[in-house]
């Protein structure tokens, strides 16, 4: 689990340090209630604090208090299931769709909503640097077409998305 963690603390602790390069606008809205649950990573953007993964990854969110608590899981290519434990705070004023995130406490990282299926099915996720970046749907699978409607979305907003990689989920828990 320490592997799953430093380095996600060192991503994150670099996300918060730098200044945005331009404005990267979110969603209007999230309703924290409805975005409860599991998500199911289906892209991203490759990343050193993800670098041992090699499928099944997903994110659980909770509400804990004031805050949301964040499970990470992910297979590695020996199978074995690495999980990382988190809190997330909502930033002021963004209606839920800022999030700073923590896996290891002091250091915070952005976790911004960037688009997000009416019906709470798929979300586009990122940072305002847009070096991270994560397409998370609630079932394992997402149709081609809307992948690729959210690629291009990432791409319009600044993301490098030829850079995204698919995740594969295929193993059962």
């Amino acid at each position: 689990m320490k592997r799953f963690l430093l380095p996600a603390l060192a991503a994150l602790a670099l996300t918060a340090c730098k200044a945005p390069d331009a404005p990267l606008p979110t969603v209007a809205a999230v309703d924290l209630e409805r975005y409860y649950g599991t998500w199911h990573e289906i892209a991203r953007l490759p990343n050193r604090f993800q670098s041992m993964c090699a499928s099944d990854i997903r994110a659980t969110y909770r509400a804990d208090g004031d805050n949301v608590s964040v499970l990470n899981e992910c297979r590695t290519a020996d199978g074995k299931l690495e999980q990382a434990d988190g809190v997330a705070r909502v930033v002021a004023g963004s209606q839920g769709a800022k999030l700073r995130v923590s896996f290891f406490r002091p250091f915070y990282g952005d976790y911004w909503v960037l688009d997000l299926d009416p019906a709470y099915r798929w979300v586009l996720v990122g940072e305002p640097r847009r070096k991270y970046a994560w397409v998370l749907a609630r079932d394992p699978e997402l149709d081609d077409a809307t992948l690729d409607a959210l690629l291009t979305r990432a791409a319009a907003l600044g993301f490098d998305r030829e850079a995204f990689i698919r995740t594969s989920q295929d193993a059962p828990r």
